[in-house]
């Protein structure tokens, strides 16, 4: 069997609907002022609480350099507070601020009509086999 095509290669597919996906999820959220990787560290310390820096990177795809400015930034905007950690206070973990939760709230909304939005696209049957596969790379 010949090799694909560099547009059909697997690697290239995902990487497009990442960018497809990604920016239509910018689009919704640049309306609050929010980037994609505040998203993800507001609806990861939504989800999990208060994280340690190693992990949340992990969480928000991202460098931890990176997010050491991300959270600056969330910081001054008073969505994300540091605190350290119980066990070991050398380690700062990151935790949602009230007007964080609120923002969660507020983008609550938006996360659900992107969902909606790539479901419809994909056909419901499809996004299911397609969230399996993509979590079957990553095990």
């Amino acid at each position: 069997m010949a090799d694909p095509k560099f547009t059909e290669q697997l690697g290239y597919l995902i990487a497009r609907a990442n960018r497809l996906i990604e920016d239509d999820l910018a689009r919704r959220l640049s309306a609050n002022g929010i980037a994609i990787e505040q998203y993800r560290v507001l609806k990861s310390l939504e989800e999990e609480g208060p994280l340690p820096m190693g992990r949340l990177a992990e969480r928000v795809l991202v460098e931890p350099a990176t997010l050491t400015k991300i959270i600056d930034r969330m910081v001054r905007e008073t969505l994300v507070f540091r605190v350290p950690d119980e066990k070991d206070r050398r380690k700062v973990r990151v935790a949602l601020s009230t007007a964080g939760v609120a923002m969660c709230r507020q983008l609550e909304e938006i996360g659900d009509d992107h969902e909606r939005h790539i479901s419809d696209t994909l056909g419901a049957d499809h996004l299911g086999d397609v969230r399996r596969i993509l979590s079957d790379l990553g095990a």
